[in-house]
C-alpha cells in the first residue's frame, strides 16, 4: 500500500493536480498593482489591469530575465521595469522603447478567476474546468469572509483526508458518532462523501440536538482537485460552510486559507444575521482545528495497514491519482516531464 501510494500523486511533493489554486485576497491587489508570486513551484508576476482584471504571467522577461514584479502595469499590460518592454494581457510583446518594431517574443500568461473573495490562478495546460464551490450553494448569491491562513508540516492531500477520517471523530474530538461516508462523483474533478448513519444515540448531546435533524446528521465534504475542499455541516435549517482551500509549498508542505461562506441575505438585517452566521462558523472550524493542529506539524504519513474504518480515505486517495498530474515547479503533464528527461538522459549518453 505504502510502495504505490509513494509513485503516485497523492502526497507526493513533486507532484501536483491540474486545477484552480488560491493565489492571494482579491483585497490585497489594488488596480495598477503588481505583485511576485511563487505557486507549486513557478515564478509568476500577477497584476490587476486598468479594466480591473487580473493577469498571471511568467515572471522573467526573455530579455535579461528581470522580473516582471518589479516593473509597473501599463493599462491592462506590464512593463519590464530593466528596459520598459511591454507585454499586453496575453503576454505578447508590444512594445521595445529602443525600435520601431517589437521582436516576435512572449510570456506564458494563465488563466485567473476571482471568487470568494479570493484571486484563482489556473494551473494547467487544458481549458479551465469549474471553479470550487460549496456544491448546495452552486446557485445561490452568498456572503463571505477570509477565515485563518496556516501553514501546516504535511501534504495538502494529508491534511485534506483529515475531514473524512471517520474514526478520529471519536479518538481526538470526543464525538460519540459511528461515522460511514458515501462516495459521489460530482464532476471528474470533484467528489463528496456525506455522512449516511445516524448513531450516537447513546450521547446525552445527540439526543438533544437530534430533533433539530430529519436524518443522520449532516456532514458532507466535497473536494477539488485534491487540493481544496468545502465542508458543510449543521442542523437542517441552517448549514455552516467552511472552504479549506491549500497548495503544496517547498518539500510537501501546505500553505492554507479557509474561506467561510453564508448564503446572502438581504438587508441591514441580513448582513448583520450573516455576520454573525460567519462568525460562529470560524467557530466551530476552530474548534475541530484545534484538536489536530498537533498532529499535523509531526505527522510522517504512510499508510501501511489500512482498515475498514480507512475506506473513505482510500476512495479519496484513488480519486486524486486519476487526475491529471503535473511537475513541480513546470507546471508539465508528468508523462511529458518524464519523456524530456528521458530524451535528455538519451541525447547526453
Amino acid at each position: 500500500m505504502s510502495s504505490t501510494i509513494a509513485q503516485s500523486t497523492f502526497n507526493n511533493p513533486c507532484q501536483f493536480v491540474e486545477g484552480w489554486y488560491w493565489a492571494l485576497p482579491s483585497r490585497k491587489l489594488k488596480i495598477r498593482q503588481v505583485k511576485p508570486l511563487k505557486l507549486l513551484g513557478k515564478n509568476l508576476a500577477i497584476y490587476r489591469g486598468n479594466s480591473g482584471k487580473v493577469v498571471a504571467i511568467d515572471a522573467y522577461c526573455p530579455h535579461m530575465g528581470a522580473h516582471l514584479a518589479e516593473g509597473k502595469v501599463d493599462g491592462d499590460g506590464i512593463r519590464c521595469f530593466f528596459h520598459n518592454w511591454k507585454y499586453n494581457e496575453q503576454g505578447i510583446c508590444v512594445d521595445i522603447p529602443s525600435q520601431k518594431n517589437p521582436l516576435p517574443v512572449c510570456l506564458k500568461t494563465w488563466h485567473t478567476a476571482e471568487k470568494y473573495g479570493m484571486i484563482w490562478v489556473w494551473a494547467g495546460e487544458e481549458m479551465p474546468s469549474s471553479l470550487p464551490f460549496v456544491p448546495e450553494l452552486a446557485e445561490i448569491d452568498c456572503d463571505y469572509i477570509l477565515g485563518t491562513h496556516f501553514i501546516k508540516n504535511c501534504h495538502p492531500n494529508v491534511l485534506l483526508i483529515n475531514a473524512i477520517d471517520a474514526h478520529h471523530f471519536n479518538t481526538v474530538h470526543n464525538l460519540p458518532l459511528k461515522i460511514v461516508f458515501e462516495q459521489q462523483d460530482l464532476n471528474p474533478n470533484a467528489v463528496t462523501f456525506s455522512n449516511t448513519t445516524r448513531g450516537g444515540d447513546e450521547s446525552w448531546l445527540i439526543r438533544l440536538i437530534r430533533p433539530l435533524y430529519r436524518q443522520e446528521v449532516t456532514y458532507s465534504m466535497c473536494y477539488w482537485y485534491g487540493s481544496t475542499g468545502t465542508v458543510t455541516l449543521g442542523p437542517d435549517l441552517l448549514h455552516f460552510y467552511i472552504i479549506f482551500a491549500l497548495r503544496m509549498m517547498e518539500d510537501g508542505k501546505t500553505e492554507g486559507q479557509t474561506i467561510l461562506v453564508t448564503p446572502k441575505r438581504l438587508g441591514c438585517w441580513g448582513w448583520a444575521v450573516n455576520r454573525f452566521l460567519l462568525w460562529v462558523t470560524q467557530q466551530v472550524g476552530n474548534y475541530f482545528a484545534t484538536g489536530d493542529t498537533q498532529v499535523f506539524q509531526t505527522i510522517q504519513f504512510d499508510l501501511k495497514t489500512p482498515t475498514i474504518a480507512d475506506r473513505s480515505i482510500l476512495q479519496f486517495i484513488q480519486h486524486v491519482n486519476h487526475q491529471k498530474a503535473l511537475t513541480w515547479g513546470t507546471w508539465q503533464a508528468v508523462e511529458s516531464q518524464d519523456k524530456l528527461e528521458r530524451s535528455h538522459s538519451f541525447s547526453e549518453n
